[in-house]
């Protein structure tokens, strides 16, 4: 890990950047705040003349002035102001049977490869027992070799696999052909090909000489959310355009080969998965799209060692490539999502909502320490919450900190459930789960979450554009929908002395509960990090 440690001669304390990162942050959300105000204000003014110049029997040009700025406030501006982003459509991977992996099947194969020693065979045995998946994820056929296959060649045949089939599911459900969209984005984590990912979707369609392609790597299980985010700014520039997202996790190409505790976690709980989302700024989609883009907030704090450290793609001692989740992970993950939360809140929430939360932080602070601090309703504003699907406690963490209920937290369970942990496409899987279970409704608001290494977290708001009409016979849900939610799992663990309290931690964080290693078991009966509560 020492190369990637940089030296720490920052200008300013840490503590500093981070209280002016999210001063800005709040800053901008209070300048559109003001500029609404304003609004506002001028139409109050203007009917305050107008009833004026009526009673009064004033001089015409009052009148004149009014509606000037009538016209000005309400016709002109929101004609010059930026484009509104649509998701037209999105499709999501549906793996074939023929890569489903049942636990026994993995573990009699794993048990098979040289690279693990029985202790970590009982490891990953604990890991996928207490993970939140069900039976039925799936993973790359070059892993079911013995040993697995994670040459070049293999994870490429992988993108093939994935992207192709929803690529072509996508342009067929909005009758697009590939010449007509304008901006290409892909992303995945583990690999960064030669041609790069984005030139094999152009080289397979024969897209346009001039299409604005982009290839995005190593952002982790937000990648699929900030792809988006990507392609948000780029129609903000050019007009009247298509863009269309990719967004995949290569699990042959993330796979670990040895015996390094905090490395074999990614075995575990990646699994197969990839979407396809087509957005737009064409006004004349609005009728014809799923969902407008409401609000965007991006919080990251690679800035700062210890987050920046947190999730680190290394090789360990032996020279086998693997991703290590430090100790410190649970921290950082608190930290980036309650600041994400606290600027989306100012942002969206009703200002009840703010002063209640204001006056319990004063009450705490100066008169009752002992008082809690107030957790503002975001469901008064949000009826659909889109969870990082990266492992049950952290799914569950977030429903409490937020006060959700256990409707609003059962699509990132099942999704979980069925499909496993996808990486940046999980969320995707999520909202579609949604749909086909015909919950969201026209006007509905959807909160996107995404949390990813970096580490960065992404917010976006969505409304909902249209009726979800028969979603539940088409898309990756169809054969599963009627699946029952699973039971909550009490939050008690056992853990080994020998791994320490931070591997314990952090595994009770991702996976549903810390894991009982089967020398010098304590028990211990603690819960995951509440900080999100905070927010």
């Amino acid at each position: 890990m020492g190369p990637l440690t940089r030296s720490i001669h920052d200008p300013l304390p840490k503590v500093i950047i981070a209280i002016t990162l999210l001063s800005t942050l709040l800053s901008k959300h209070l300048h559109s705040t003001l500029l609404e105000l304003a609004r506002v204000s001028a139409l109050l003014l203007v009917i305050s003349i107008e009833v004026l110049s009526v009673i009064q029997k004033w001089d015409p040009i009052f009148q004149l002035f009014s509606l000037a700025c009538f016209f000005l406030f309400f016709i002109v501006k929101p004609l010059l102001s930026k484009p509104h982003i649509y998701i037209v459509d999105f499709s999501c991977f549906k793996p074939p049977n023929c890569c489903r992996v049942p636990f026994s099947l993995f573990l009699e194969h794993a048990s098979m490869i040289e690279s693990f020693d029985s202790k970590s065979i009982g490891f990953m045995a604990k890991l996928l027992k207490s993970s939140g998946q069900g039976e039925q994820t799936h993973l790359s056929p070059a892993l079911y070799y013995i040993p697995p296959i994670t040459h070049l060649q293999e994870s490429i045949k992988e993108v093939h696999m994935i992207l192709f089939p929803v690529m072509e599911d996508l342009l067929s459900k909005t009758k697009l052909s590939p010449q007509d969209i304008d901006i290409l984005i892909v992303n995945c984590t583990s690999l960064c090909s030669s041609p790069s990912l984005s030139s094999i979707i152009i080289n397979k369609y024969s897209m346009r000489d001039d299409i604005k392609s982009f290839n995005l790597s190593g952002m982790g299980c937000s990648a699929g959310i900030l792809g988006v985010h990507l392609a948000q700014n780029l129609l903000k520039v050019h007009k009247n355009s298509y863009a269309i997202v990719l967004s995949t996790e290569i699990t042959s190409a993330g796979w670990y080969a040895g015996n390094d505790k905090s490395k074999l976690l990614s075995n575990c709980i990646f699994r197969m998965g990839g979407a396809a989302i087509l957005l737009t700024n064409r006004e004349e989609m609005k009728k014809t799209s799923k969902y407008r883009l409401l609000h965007t907030v991006r919080i990251q704090r690679a800035f700062d060692d210890k987050a920046y450290l947190s999730t680190v793609r290394e090789e360990d001692s032996n020279g086998a490539l693997g991703v290590t989740f430090s100790h410190d992970i649970v921290q950082v993950v608190s930290e980036t999502v309650r600041s994400n939360i606290t600027v989306l809140g100012s942002a969206i929430l009703p200002l009840l909502e703010k002063f209640r939360y204001r006056a319990s932080r004063f009450r705490k602070r100066y008169i009752q320490k002992s008082a809690e601090v107030y957790v503002p309703d975001f469901r008064r504003v949000i009826q659909h919450f889109v969870l990082p699907a990266s492992g049950r406690s952290l799914i569950i963490d977030i429903g409490k900190g937020l006060n959700l209920g256990e409707r609003e937290t059962e699509a990132s369970l099942m999704t979980l459930r069925r499909f496993g942990n996808q990486s940046s496409s999980s969320s995707w899987y999520v909202l579609a789960y949604m749909e086909a279970k015909e919950r969201v409704k026209k006007g509905d608001k959807v909160w996107q979450l995404g949390m990813g290494s970096g580490p960065k977290c992404v917010s976006f708001v969505w409304e909902c554009m249209r009726p979800m009409v028969e979603e539940s016979k088409k898309g990756p849900w169809a054969d599963c929908i009627g699946l029952r939610l699973y039971s909550t799992i009490p939050m008690e663990h056992t853990y080994s002395e020998a791994t320490g309290n931070g591997i314990c931690k952090l595994l009770s964080y991702l996976t549903c509960e810390a894991l009982c290693l089967k020398q010098n078991q304590t028990t211990c009966t603690k819960k995951v990090t509440k900080d999100l509560s905070k927010t």
